[in-house]
């Protein structure tokens, strides 16, 4: 058995996996099509996810399923049948039921929201499972292929949360890939860890003039805002703040018995975003303090409501993991130049528990995800650069057994 990327590389059996992504990529291409138009929004992948299921079923893996929270899971077998590595990518996109999600197609470019974050990925891993199986790769460890719901926005990494922490196979794990993003290159190592709040202030409203000196929760809103918005933070550790939505009242001339916002705090360290959710808590108590010391609260006092809407948390793996020296390798041999980053991914959650992940890019070009004018390039030779890279990656993490 050998973690060894050269040696791997230069096997006759790895090159004709290798050679198996090339004779397959009309298949990917179709793939990627018929996944990207099965829509997936948001806490309701289950159309996404019972296709996945089929085509896993399909290519033979074992124990397929989808566990308590909608993950599609399947096996492949080593020879070791204990420790596993995770390939996953995720099932949901941003974008809200009814999103025409119809792909057009201009040459080598593929257009459609979500096609590329991350149904591309889920593409890349089906032809991974067939390169393997046709060039009867056999590694030392298991790898459990996932489809995991819950990776964007509110889902706040619900998918992979569940599958450390529920999921029989949780024990097992010994590393984690999530082949997420476009660039080869980019090798996520850092997850940078997010706190996110509905901040609700309450009061007992009433008529702009004629409770005239009434306090006023949008008073309190406000000054909790000016506050936030002098929290001093680093730029290494790159941390961030975010004031993001907001709503309330429900006349002009009325004073408003409700306002609220949602809150976003980030930073690659966990220790800088306990102190500034710190501040932040801080700034809401003396808001709300303050307001009532201000106005009038014959009938009623302002209150706060904070609830925490979305906990990512922070992580890092070693740089000396056998998943990065095995990820820098194989990028190297496909011709780019690894550039380690920090990203806010399903690879946040083993992170955090000391279980090595990384992000792995799926390969290709592409622009414009999160938008409506998404699109990747499936021509063949960047994308089959970057799909080599990441499956020597996996194999060499697995252990590819030498016969």
């Amino acid at each position: 058995m050998t973690n060894d990327t050269g040696v791997i590389r230069a096997h006759s059996r790895f090159e004709k996996a290798a050679e198996a992504l090339r004779a397959g990529h009309d298949r990917f291409v179709e793939e990627l099509i018929t996944l990207t138009e099965i829509p997936s929004p948001p806490f309701k992948e289950e159309k996404r996810a019972a296709a996945y299921e089929e085509m896993f079923r399909a290519l033979g893996l074992e124990e397929v399923q989808r566990d308590g929270i909608g993950n599609v899971t399947g096996l492949r077998r080593g020879r070791g049948n204990g420790p596993i590595v995770v390939a996953a990518s995720h099932l949901d996109t941003v974008f809200p039921e009814g999103t025409d999600v119809t792909v057009r197609r201009e040459d080598t470019k593929l257009f459609a929201p979500g096609v590329g974050d991350d149904t591309k990925g889920l593409a890349t891993l089906l032809a991974f499972i067939r390169a393997l199986d046709a060039a009867g790769i056999e590694t030392e460890q298991d790898i459990l292929f996932v489809g995991d719901v819950g990776e964007e926005g509110k889902g706040d990494l619900r998918g992979i949360r569940y599958l450390f922490t529920e999921n029989p196979y949780r024990e097992r794990i010994a590393s984690f890939f999530t082949f997420d993003g476009i660039d080869t290159q980019d090798l996520v190592t850092a997850g940078v860890g997010s706190y996110r709040y509905r901040v609700a202030f309450r009061g007992p409203g009433g008529h702009s003039l004629g409770a005239f000196g009434t306090v006023n929760p949008a008073y309190a809103l406000g000054q909790f805002l000016v506050g936030m918005s002098r929290i001093e933070v680093p730029g290494d550790p790159r941390s961030s703040y975010c004031a993001s939505t907001f709503q309330g009242g429900t006349s002009v001339n009325a004073i408003p018995e409700e306002v609220w916002t949602e809150i976003d705090l980030r930073s690659e360290s966990a220790e800088v975003l306990d102190r500034v959710d710190g501040e932040v808590k801080a700034l809401i108590e003396a808001a709300v303090k303050a307001e009532n010391a201000r106005g009038d609260t014959s009938n009623g006092e302002i209150t706060v409501e904070l609830t925490r809407i979305g906990n990512r948390p922070a992580g890092t793996t070693p740089h000396n993991s056998t998943i990065v020296e095995a990820s820098v390798a194989a990028i190297r041999a496909y011709g780019f130049e690894p550039e380690f980053s920090a990203s806010s991914t399903d690879a946040n959650i083993p992170m955090s528990l000391g279980v090595p992940a990384v992000k792995f890019g799926h390969g290709g070009a592409g622009g414009r995800a999160h938008s409506l004018e998404e699109w990747v390039d499936v021509e063949p030779e960047l994308s089959l650069r970057g799909q080599c890279a990441g499956l020597l990656a996996l194999v060499a993490t697995a252990g590819f057994v030498e016969k």
